[in-house]
């Protein structure tokens, strides 16, 4: 049975994700209103996930708080986002996060990412991620493949560059203004990242680069 600790600022919030995951047969360890919280918990009460529900609070800066506690380090982390915060959802891997949902997704279906990112998955919502296995709707895939850390060649200094503006959520035309060479020549750089990380997508790049500790936050 999965263990885990919830964190949500509305008391209506957790009260539902309490029920919620008490009904699956998840064991709900803690519910708190903050991460700080957490910390006199942590040390006493074994754990396996934290699932965190940002709703009503300013995202960047909570994912602030996340990576200063550590706590992706030690613990599964999943976060419960507003929709419009899924575009974050890089910024929130390059932080440790395991998975970052919808806060308005099914109950079955945040059962399922649990257990997905419990297991060593990393666990994105599909319009975030392309070509990855699908599951309740969910786009999966490990936190280490094999072979990860090898490139199938090194990127070069204006590829790692375009790389993290890519990250950034700049496009072409962003990116050829700022480097001021043309989008064709962009295109050409985008190509050939996709194709040495082995990557699929724009987003996918970003993911792998985070991965492989090639993007910076």
């Amino acid at each position: 049975m999965i263990s885990v600790f919830i964190v949500a600022a509305s008391p209506l919030a957790r009260a539902s994700l309490e029920n919620l995951l008490a009904e699956r047969q998840l064991e709900v360890a803690g519910s708190f209103a903050r991460l700080d919280d957490l910390a006199g918990s942590l040390d006493d009460t074994p754990v396996d996930a934290i699932l965190v529900d940002t709703t009503g609070q300013p995202f960047e800066s909570f994912l602030d708080s996340v990576m200063a506690s550590g706590l992706a380090s030690d613990f599964t982390v999943i976060l419960m986002v507003e929709p419009a915060s899924l575009a974050a959802s890089s910024t929130a891997l390059g932080a440790g996060v395991r998975a970052v949902l919808p806060n308005d997704i099914s109950a079955d279906q945040l059962v399922a990412a649990l257990e997905a990112a419990q297991s060593g998955l990393v666990v994105l919502h599909p319009t975030q991620v392309s070509s990855q296995v699908n599951v309740n709707g969910f786009a999966l895939w490990p936190t280490r493949s094999p072979g990860l850390e090898e490139l199938r060649e090194a990127l070069t200094p204006r590829e790692s560059e375009v790389l993290q503006m890519l990250a950034s959520g700049l496009g072409n035309k962003e990116i050829a203004a700022k480097l001021a060479i043309s989008e064709h020549t962009v295109k050409f750089h985008v190509a050939s990242i996709l194709g040495k990380l082995g990557a699929s997508s724009r987003t996918e790049a970003v993911s792998l680069g985070i991965r492989r500790g090639l993007v910076l936050f």
